[in-house]
């Protein structure tokens, strides 16, 4: 065994593991939980407040990218070290491999709703690999032993080896990429989507005013479209809800437990509703902040029917892929729009927002109200319970703090001198923006033209003509809400509970 060069080794590792990842991934499509999934989401929930922001800061919504990579790196390099281990100390190779398997098993065992087959694929895919790792060295000795034998010969049969290693890496590569497509689940869910019919609102949002949509190239759209709306959530890949299977449970401190299923739902009097939400991951200035029409039913009339106990001041909403959020229960029952939201910008919500339900609130970060794939509502009390970030160091309460952002001219690009559209938006979510002003340099605050508001739930565009005269010039923006309050200047980050301080830019003019 120790006559196989190190490379051969370290190849037959890399190509078992691709053989293992793919027939465990492709399995997971028809059956069970998928291991690369289930390993993914458990190392999310083990990983801290603050290396979640650094990698949305490094990433922004490509972070679950990269942990995927970053996961897929570990697999190469642990393929390696028990490629290089069978060729020494056969079998410790195979038992390394095994151990992979271990971790993947715990992990999707231990997810919310796990079955019986969830570890199905983690425990074939391991057989799998362990097997192409056996076969593939046993290949390398047989091939080694014609290291005597003329120089044609030795360089076929190792040239051999080599193209079955890459064909098995290959197909197992492949397999696993082409996994998540031909999932039968997947298939049947969008199928279902596709097919429902939202009802008509009883209660529609007001037609937009004819002053809110400022016409400026590149502001923001007073209107997200939902392929352009952010994601920031915890499930790497998206959850697979049947709406006719899905219900949601209202539990906990209530007098009467409610449970009601999605045709229920479609049935109830909707409500329409332009609502802003955004992250509490959203650097000053940031991008994780849209603005939808959302059309749903209000929570406080499903709470209602449960009848919260006096006592309760908070409700944990549950997602099917395992996420909480702890939302002050006086959010939820008040005069605003918060929705158990089945729509999005006039279609069914999109599987990676939330279908086929979500919690949306106006006035609080998402991790703290924006719930997609809610199963449950369990009402309960702040001392009793921890909700998913707020364990890991997040606020309690995660109020929305008053914002403003420049769109345009883009940070760093030159303009011309003369007048130059300075635009952008501003939001203080369930009170509202009453004005907005720009600084150029260390020179007096401006007021910017201010596009009509939806409603106090939204934010509002405007834009301000800046007489430019050439140079390099730093803008800031600020705005006030309706209270007369002016925005934060205190430079914070978005730890623990939402970043504050005024957005500037530099242009070159």
């Amino acid at each position: 065994m120790r006559r196989i060069p190190w490379a051969t080794g370290a190849l037959a590792g890399i190509a078992a593991a691709c053989v293992g990842l793919g027939v465990g991934e492709l399995l997971a499509a028809f059956v069970g939980t998928s291991p690369l999934s289930g390993v993914s989401s458990f190392v999310i929930d083990l990983t801290p407040g603050w290396l979640k922001e650094f990698v949305i800061s490094f990433a922004g919504t490509a972070d679950k990218v990269v942990l995927i990579l970053s996961l897929l790196v570990v697999v190469a390099v642990t393929a390696v070290l028990a490629g290089l281990l069978e060729r020494v100390r056969p079998p410790w190779g195979s038992a390394l491999l095994g151990l992979l398997a271990v971790v993947a098993v715990v992990a999707v065992s231990t997810r919310s709703g796990a079955t019986p087959l969830a570890p199905l694929p983690a425990v074939v895919g391991a057989a799998a690999s362990i097997v192409a790792l056996r076969l593939l060295t046993r290949r390398a000795v047989r091939e080694e032993r014609v290291v005597d034998a003329p120089a044609a010969a030795a360089g076929s049969t190792r040239r051999s080896f080599l193209v079955t290693s890459i064909a098995a890496a290959v197909i197992g590569a492949a397999a696993a990429a082409t996994a998540q497509t031909v999932s039968l689940g997947s298939r049947a869910i969008e199928t279902a989507r596709r097919a429902i019919r939202l009802p008509q609102p009883a209660t529609a949002a007001p037609p937009v005013p004819p002053g809110a949509i400022l016409d400026v190239p590149g502001i923001s759209p007073l209107i997200t479209p939902n392929a352009d709306f952010y994601r920031i959530d915890t499930a790497v890949f998206l959850p697979l809800l049947d709406p006719a299977e899905w219900t949601l449970k209202i539990t906990g401190m209530v007098e009467h437990p409610v449970e009601i299923g999605y045709d229920q739902l479609l049935a109830l009097p909707m409500t329409e509703s332009r609502i802003t939400i955004g992250c509490v991951s959203n650097p000053v200035g940031g991008p994780y902040i849209s603005t939808a029409t959302w059309l749903g039913y209000p929570i406080r009339n499903l709470l209602a029917w449960a009848k919260p106990l006096p006592d309760a001041d908070m409700v944990l909403s549950k997602s099917s892929d395992g996420f909480t959020a702890g939302t002050p229960i006086e959010a939820l029952t008040d005069d605003r729009d918060a929705l158990l939201a089945v729509g999005m910008n006039g279609a069914p919500l999109p599987r990676e927002h939330g279908f086929p339900a979500r919690m949306v609130v106006p006035g609080l970060f998402g991790y703290v109200s924006a719930t997609k794939w809610v199963v449950e509502l369990e009402v309960t009390r702040y001392d009793r319970v921890q909700a998913y970030w707020t364990q890991r160091g997040w606020g309690e309460q995660g109020p929305v703090k008053m914002s403003s952002r420049i769109d345009v001219p883009i940070a760093g690009r030159k303009v011309s001198a003369g007048t130059v559209t300075v635009a952008g938006v501003a939001w203080e979510q369930h009170t509202g923006i009453s004005k907005v002003e720009v600084q150029v340099d260390d020179g007096p605050w401006n007021e910017a033209r201010l596009g009509d508001a939806l409603s106090a739930d939204t934010w509002r565009q405007w834009s301000w003509d800046w007489p430019a005269e050439p140079g390099t010039h730093t803008l800031t923006v600020r705005a006030t809400d309706t209270d007369g309050v002016l925005q934060d200047t205190t430079m914070r980050n978005v730890l623990p509970d939402g970043a504050t301080g005024l957005h500037a830019i530099t242009v070159e003019v």
